[in-house]
C-alpha cells in the first residue's frame, strides 16, 4: 500500500473560489468509463479510500478530492464551510474534468454532500434541466438522519460557542482518544494511520478551523427535509454499508433508514466501526461489489 507522501505526490490540484483543490483521479488501470465519485468524511480526507484504492481503480475511472478545509486542499481561514459549498465544489470538480455522469461512493460528513448532490439530481429531473447524472449512490457510516446523529463530547464543545477556543487547543492525544472511540474493538487504527489522520486534519492551519468545518451538523438540521426526501423520493439506486459498532452512526442509523427509505438496501459489518473503508476494507469492497456489479453491467 502506497504512502501518504506518494497519495500527495500523485494528486492534482484545480481551482475553486480561488483556492487550491487537491484530488486525485485515476484512469489508467481500466479500460471502463464508467466513473465512481469517493466523497470522505470529516475531518480526514481522500487518503481514506487509500485500502480500497486497487480494488476500485481495478473497475472503475476514479475520483476523489480533498473538501476545502480539509487534508491537502486549501483551509481559509474565513471561509463560510457549508455542506451546500461543498456539493458546488464537488460539481465543479467534474465540470472541471469534463464528467457527465458518476456512481458515488460516500462516509460519514460525505454522505451529506453526496445527500445534497442527489436533491440537485432530483431537482434538474423534474425541471428537465441538464447536468450531473447520477447512476447510484453507496452510503458509508454516516449522518442521513440528524435524528440518529449522536455526536462526540468533541464535537459538541467545537459546535459551541467556545468552539474556536477548542479548536486551537485540541492536542493529538485528545484527538487519538476521540477516534480510538469510534472505531470497532479489534479495528482501531496503526500508529502511523493515527499519525497520518492527525497530519491531515491539522495541516496548514487545520486546526484553526475545525469549529467551522463542525457547522456541518447545523447545516444536516437545517436541510434535513430537502435531503432526508430526496433519498425517499429517488429513483437513484441507493445503498448503506455501515460498521454496525459506530457509536455515532452504527446499527440504530440503519434501523432508521430502513423505516424511513423505501425498498433500502443496507448491509451491516459487524465488530466494525465508524471507518468501515479504513477498518475493513475487503469487507466493504464486497459489499459494494454486490451492489454495484449489476448496475455496472447495465451501462446506465
Amino acid at each position: 500500500m502506497q504512502t501518504l507522501q506518494d497519495w500527495e505526490k500523485q494528486g492534482r490540484f484545480f481551482s475553486y473560489r480561488s483556492h487550491r483543490i487537491f484530488y486525485q483521479y485515476e484512469t489508467t488501470q481500466t479500460n471502463t468509463d464508467e466513473i465512481l465519485l469517493c466523497i470522505h468524511g470529516y475531518p480526514t480526507a481522500s487518503w481514506d479510500w487509500v485500502k480500497m484504492w486497487q480494488s476500485l481503480t481495478t473497475h472503475f475511472q476514479v475520483v476523489a478530492p480533498d473538501m476545502i478545509g480539509f487534508g491537502f486542499s486549501d483551509k481559509p481561514l474565513s471561509y463560510p464551510y457549508h455542506i451546500i459549498d461543498q456539493a458546488e465544489l464537488h460539481e465543479q470538480l467534474l465540470h472541471h474534468l469534463g464528467i457527465k455522469k458518476v456512481h458515488i461512493l460516500a462516509h460519514d460528513y460525505g454522505d451529506t454532500v453526496a445527500q445534497e448532490l442527489l436533491a440537485r439530481y432530483e431537482d434538474r429531473q423534474k425541471n428537465k434541466q441538464e447536468g450531473i447524472n447520477i447512476q447510484s449512490i453507496a452510503f458509508l457510516n454516516g449522518g442521513l438522519f440528524p435524528e440518529t446523529h449522536r455526536a462526540r463530547f468533541a464535537q459538541k464543545l467545537l459546535l459551541s460557542p467556545i468552539g474556536s477556543w477548542v479548536a486551537r487547543l485540541f492536542t493529538e492525544k485528545r484527538f487519538r482518544a476521540t477516534f480510538k472511540g469510534i472505531f470497532g474493538a479489534q479495528t482501531s487504527p496503526t500508529e502511523q494511520e493515527y499519525k497520518d489522520f492527525w497530519y491531515l486534519a491539522t495541516r496548514e492551519g487545520g486546526k484553526k478551523i475545525q469549529h467551522k468545518l463542525i457547522r456541518y451538523m447545523e447545516d444536516r438540521r437545517q436541510n434535513r427535509a430537502r435531503w432526508v426526501g430526496a433519498l425517499q423520493s429517488t429513483q437513484v439506486p441507493l445503498c448503506v454499508i455501515d460498521g454496525a459498532d459506530d457509536p455515532v452512526s452504527g446499527a440504530h442509523m440503519v434501523d432508521r433508514y430502513r423505516e424511513l427509505v423505501p425498498n433500502p438496501n443496507t448491509v451491516l459489518l459487524k465488530g466494525i466501526g465508524h471507518y468501515p473503508q479504513v477498518e475493513a476494507p475487503e469487507l466493504v469492497w464486497n459489499a459494494f461489489w454486490q451492489f454495484i456489479a449489476p448496475l455496472s453491467e447495465k451501462k446506465l
